[in-house]
């Protein structure tokens, strides 16, 4: 992409640079002092290289906010192969789109995570937008650096590279990029995206102090080409519709673009000087914000033939539409912890969250003023506990707030683990959500995607039991909903969306129970994943497939006198038939529907990976069976269709200095 080579260009004009000041100054110093500078120098690259040798894998840490931790790791193992991909973790029970960098719709509905504090929305946008948790922090013992690489559908390429060093013990800094660009098969369907990370962690001699910040800045933009017109088409056997750009699609030039900025630090200080059994802390969090979407279309018609429609109902304009919105929030979280070796530690703070969720103008639509602006400020106060001892952990949050709104949060968890191989979690979460700003606000150059709403919060009960044994895994899972917001079409039109927020006033009870195994034979093995779902509700609101599984049987082991490691086989992802929920670009949200079915069809995947060294080769042959499948019918949502047979390769390259 455009911007790595730009940023790969700046690396080596300051590497060239810096390296040119050194020779030059080394040209100015006697002989005497050149040959000392340059022993020194040879004395420090062989206690570097030493140091490499010796430092174990677990001198090489990956940190999460929470103060979880794990190591960086280069062994091929099939969960290798199910995070090679665009989001870089296990996408089980998501579907993508069927271009590289597009949106996903999501199978497994425990898989959505909830804020008590009002959100800006565009949730389709968001599953490849690095969020405050998502971000790792690192501490190594030499500089690392990892390299991620994968080919797309056409024209472009994913790469993810990252850079983290420590220049002392207690100071390290990392430094990354992940890119796409693709062009996709079909008309209207670029991806181009850039997430950029710094990262950077320190703590004093003592341990008193500790900080962990970083700064992102993210964007995405997506050609929205609306969905194909005529799914017959896309479904027959027509060998002139192989190639897809022959599909006609509703929007031919819309697209939707997204961006974000974060700075957030992470900080607390020891008020006793000496670590003791009791001890006293003071912690601040900051997290500052800013959120732009555009939703753009300069030709509003769209052609269906010889006929003409207009996919989203009517419009102020006849071309040229340019919908935007801005969104703006700062976080500050201050608290006190107590901490006794005995008891665990007692934690209470207040927090200040201030948003702006704003538009350039008001609207008068239908002699309703639409504002163009949502601007609150919600303070809470909350206590948290957290007890680690032997096999036992647990942790208790509760917050509420002291303004007028009407927000809590309560959040408890539970583990137990038995032995290295068993362990047993509970986790209690009971929130009262302050709606979306979507929900609430939105303007549009489309008559009828302009609202002013004042909704009641969101009622949501969950609770989780998870079982990590030596036999199986296994997760449970019950929620209830109340005053559930969503979006819906009330057009009665196949070819039109007319997208408009609902809130469900009654009660959905949603129960899920995945359960995973796999199965060793020498050096075959079968991995297993399945997934079970029932939702209790008066209406089709929280629709789910009741069956969600994956298989697969792959092939183990080594060759050129263990050099190579290889590891190939078949994986097998299917669904049943659901009213999944269709997505609409000018919200970039999903909606409830109940006219198409979709699911029911097998997604096959042959892949061949091998490791050498620290390098991960990965090489897919994806959906090869959609060319002799009895059907076509292959879609990610009613509007949209999946991926095509193609093959794909990449590898993962990790360097240690």
């Amino acid at each position: 992409m455009p911007i790595i080579a730009h940023f790969m260009k700046i690396i080596f004009s300051t590497l060239l640079l810096f390296f040119s000041i050194f020779c030059f100054s080394q040209q100015r110093n006697s002989d005497v002092k050149e040959k000392t500078k340059q022993s020194l120098v040879k004395s420090a690259e062989q206690k570097a290289k030493e140091l490499a040798r010796k430092a174990p894998i677990t001198s090489y840490r990956i940190i999460t906010l929470d103060k979880d931790t794990t190591f960086v790791d280069t062994s091929l193992t099939i969960k290798k192969e199910y995070e090679y991909n665009y989001l870089r973790k296990d996408n089980f029970g998501l579907i993508a789109f069927a271009n590289e960098g597009q949106t996903y719709n999501t199978l497994d509905f425990g898989l959505n995570s909830f804020s008590p504090y009002p959100e800006f929305g565009y949730k389709a946008k968001h599953f490849n937008y690095l969020e405050v948790n998502q971000i790792k922090y690192y501490s190594v013992a030499t500089p690392v650096s990892e390299l991620y690489f994968k080919t797309v559908m056409q024209q472009g390429q994913s790469s993810d590279v990252l850079i983290t060093l420590n220049t002392s013990e207690r100071f390290n800094f990392s430094i990354a990029y992940k890119g796409i660009r693709s062009l996709g098969r079909y008309i209207n369907q670029l991806s181009s995206s850039g997430n950029f990370r710094f990262t950077s962690s320190y703590n004093t001699k003592n341990k008193r102090y500790f900080l962990n910040f970083h700064y992102t800045g993210q964007d995405l933009l997506n050609g929205e080409n609306g969905g194909i017109t005529t799914t017959e088409d896309f479904e027959s056997k027509n060998t002139e519709f192989r190639d897809r750009q022959r599909l006609e699609v509703y929007l031919n030039d819309a697209k939707t673009f997204m961006k974000g900025k974060r700075v957030f630090f992470d900080h607390n200080l020891r008020i006793n000087k000496n670590l003791a059994a009791n001890n006293l802390y003071i912690t601040h969090q900051f997290n500052y914000e800013h959120k732009f979407f555009e939703y753009n279309q300069f030709t509003v018609a769209s052609a269906i033939g010889d006929n003409f429609v207009y996919r989203f109902g009517d419009t102020f304009l006849t071309r040229g539409i340019n919908d935007q919105v801005r969104y703006s929030k700062m976080y500050n979280k201050i608290g006190a912890i107590y901490e006794n070796t005995t008891l665990g530690k007692f934690q209470f703070f207040l927090d200040d969250f201030r948003y702006n969720y704003y538009y350039n103008s008001v609207y008068i639509v239908s002699n309703k003023v639409i504002p163009n602006l949502l601007k609150d400020e919600v303070n809470t106060f909350g206590g948290q506990y957290e007890y680690q001892k032997n096999k036992w952990k647990a942790k208790l949050l509760y917050s509420n707030s002291i303004t007028n709104q009407a927000l809590t949060n309560i959040d408890a968890s539970l583990k137990y683990k038995f032995n290295d191989k068993n362990q047993l979690d509970f986790q209690y979460q009971n929130m009262n959500k302050l709606p979306n700003h979507i929900y609430n606000l939105h303007q549009s150059s489309y008559t009828n995607y302009n609202w002013y709403n004042d909704f009641k919060n969101e009622k949501i009960n969950s609770i989780n039991v998870n079982a990590s044994t030596q036999w199986l895994n296994a997760s449970l899972q019950a929620t209830t909903l109340s005053d559930f917001l969503y979006f819906y079409d009330k057009s009665s039109n196949d070819n039109v969306q007319l997208i408009t927020p609902e809130q469900y006033g009654k009660t959905i009870n949603y129960l899920s129970l995945k359960v995973s195994r796999e199965i060793k034979y020498g050096k075959f093995a079968l991995d297993n994943t399945l997934l079970f779902q029932k939702v209790d509700q008066p209406d089709n609101i929280l629709n789910v497939p009741k069956i969600v599984t994956r298989n697969t049987l792959y092939f183990t082991n080594y060759y050129f006198k263990k050099a190579l490691y290889l590891q190939t086989g078949l994986i097998l992802n299917y669904f049943t038939n659901y009213y999944a929920n269709d997505y609409n670009p000018v919200l970039a949200e999903f909606f409830v529907q109940d006219k198409k079915q979709i699911g029911d069809f097998a997604n096959l995947d042959f892949f061949i990976n091998a490791r050498i060294r620290q390098t991960r080769i990965f090489i897919k042959a994806e959906h090869f069976n959609s060319g002799f499948a009895a059907t076509n019918a292959f879609y990610a949502s009613p509007s949209y269709p999946y991926r095509d047979f193609m093959i794909r390769f990449g590898l993962v390259w990790n360097f240690f200095q």
